[in-house]
């Protein structure tokens, strides 16, 4: 057996609960959190193809990009068109930033609430996105992608925390998705509005798509201040009473004392840590978490989505599309993004977590495979693909959009909910930023070299990420156990249980004498 599945025997932890008007509502309104990251992601691949944005403050790409359009012969390199640090780092710089911010995240998350760390993040992206929105000058860009990335860094690190917190364990897995569903929102609306704005005559209309970001972050700030906070949070803080009342709504039923118990045993222990930095890292029943909180993050991003999401327009044109036809293409894998989500929304609590890991993989790899083959037949070593026809354009779009659909009901919501929901209390806040840091880290790096890597390694680079995608699946074939249906404060269950870690969980008692059994996967 590689993996393991707990069930309850019968005298395990089943708290009662309904999934009220009340907390969908506070979990719709919480995942939108999510709008800021994606509208980023979107944005920022349509707005470093625009000619006049090119002219105006990356000169020498917009020269270039001159030469390719005036080679009649077609024999220029496609795939080092775009190949500039200084206009990588205009789009990764947010990435760092967001890794940064997210330690700060941290500590205003565990001491003062999750709420105000959504707050924090709406006002920091707002300011980024008016600055980016009137820059005159490079470093202004970058100052606002500075500050969009410490405001993402704070609702990253907040939101997937605070909706796993509010959900019944049995419907968490949607209701967590939710954050993910909002992420592939935002791009679907940047890509729209990319397509939209850039078309504008005068040249103006990047201002537009950069300075658009201000609405997704007025609805995180509105909605930070409109939310209630989590029961786990309020008993973190001392206030026992009115998270009794607080757990009493958002379940819908008055019988919440086991639950209620189990939550405040969770934050006296969580006291007892003086220091959750130090006992993540450092103490041996704390390295399953701290494996996962660096593990799904990482390979999360080695999917190689962000070379997909980040710069679709980019790759399509490289790849010979024009330029309405290269955003066109762009607005059709994000609608593909947003409707595979939502399939993953109905899948997670009914197949598990593993079943679309695995399945995800899989068929990520295939079309890694397919699009290698495709742009290398056509493309060679040269990057001279002569005229393409359109049976070619529609099967690399076809495949782009069946990898992207593959990440978007697996890795993709997936690499939010599992760290969020594992974390138990007293080391929560702190392995939620380890996760997001990891995660802004080598978003950062792929974002920045990923322009470079495509000139040096060409189609290869599909096979340099399918390479990871294997050694992903396989990770989690063997060391994910699955986590459908099993409350936060039980988690530990599964790593009790599980083949592989149960050997650093000696120490750990099952929470309230639970009694479970295994099965395979």
């Amino acid at each position: 057996m590689a993996g393991g599945v707990l069930v309850n025997s019968g005298q395990g932890k089943a708290y009662p609960g309904n999934l009220t008007v009340y907390v969908i509502v506070t979990c719709v309104i919480a995942a939108m959190g999510g709008l800021i990251f994606g509208y980023d992601i979107g944005i920022s691949g349509g707005v470093t193809t625009n000619r006049s944005f090119l002219e105006e403050f990356f000169p020498s790409v917009y020269r270039r990009e001159i030469q390719f359009d005036n080679d009649t012969t077609r024999s220029a390199n496609q795939y080092c068109r775009f190949d500039s640090l200084t206009l990588t780092l205009f789009t990764s710089s947010l990435y760092l930033a967001a890794l940064l911010s997210s330690v700060v995240a941290s500590t205003v998350t565990r001491m003062f609430g999750r709420k105000l760390s959504m707050l924090f993040g709406g006002i920091l992206f707002m300011i980024g996105a008016l600055i980016n929105g009137f820059a005159q000058a490079v470093w202004m860009l970058i100052l606002g992608r500075i500050l969009l990335g410490f405001g993402i860094g704070f609702a990253n690190q907040s939101v997937p925390l605070y909706l796993s917190e509010m959900a019944p364990y049995k419907y968490r897995g949607a209701l967590n998705i939710g954050f993910q569903l909002s992420i592939t929102i935002g791009i679907l609306i940047a890509n729209v509005l990319n397509y939209a704005f850039l078309r504008i005559r005068g040249g103006w209309g990047w201002r537009l798509s950069l300075g658009g970001a201000v609405v997704p972050a007025l609805i995180i700030t509105i909605g930070s201040l409109v939310l209630p906070e989590t029961p786990n949070s309020l008993i973190e803080r001392g206030k026992q009473e009115v998270a009794r009342e607080k757990l009493k709504r958002i379940r819908g039923v008055d019988n919440i004392d086991e639950e209620f118990h189990d939550l405040v045993a969770a934050s006296e222990a969580s006291r007892k840590v003086q220091n959750p930095w130090r006992s993540l890292l450092f103490q041996r029943k704390y390295r399953p978490h701290l494996t996962m909180a660096i593990a799904i993050p990482f390979f999360q991003q080695f999917t190689g989505i962000n070379v997909i999401m980040f710069y679709a327009p980019v790759l399509f044109r490289t790849i010979g599309f024009g330029i309405d036809a290269s955003l066109m293409s762009a607005v059709i894998t994000g609608a593909v993004n947003v409707i595979a989500t939502i399939v993953s929304i109905y899948g997670v609590d009914k197949w598990g977590r593993r079943f679309l890991f695995l399945e995800g993989g899989i068929q990520m790899l295939i079309c890694q495979v397919v699009l290698a083959i495709a742009i290398g037949v056509r493309f060679g070593v040269n990057g001279v693909p002569g005229d393409l026809p359109v049976w070619y354009v529609v099967i690399v779009v076809l495949f782009i959009c069946i990898y992207v659909a593959a990440f978007a009901w697996s890795w993709g919501p997936l690499g939010w909910l599992v760290p969020s929901e594992i974390f138990p209390l007293e080391i929560r806040s702190a392995a939620q930023s380890i996760n997001v840091s990891v995660n802004m880290l080598f978003t950062f790096l792929v974002a920045q070299v990923f322009l470079a890597m495509l000139c040096a390694m060409m189609f290869g680079l599909f096979l340099f990420f399918g390479f990871f995608v294997i050694v992903m699946t396989i990770f989690v074939y063997f060391f994910l156990p699955e986590t459908k249906n099993i409350p936060i404060e039980e988690m530990v269950l599964v790593w009790k249980r599980h083949w592989f870690w149960s050997r650093f969980m000696t120490d750990v008692e099952y929470p309230g004498g639970a009694n479970v059994e295994m099965r395979s996967a």
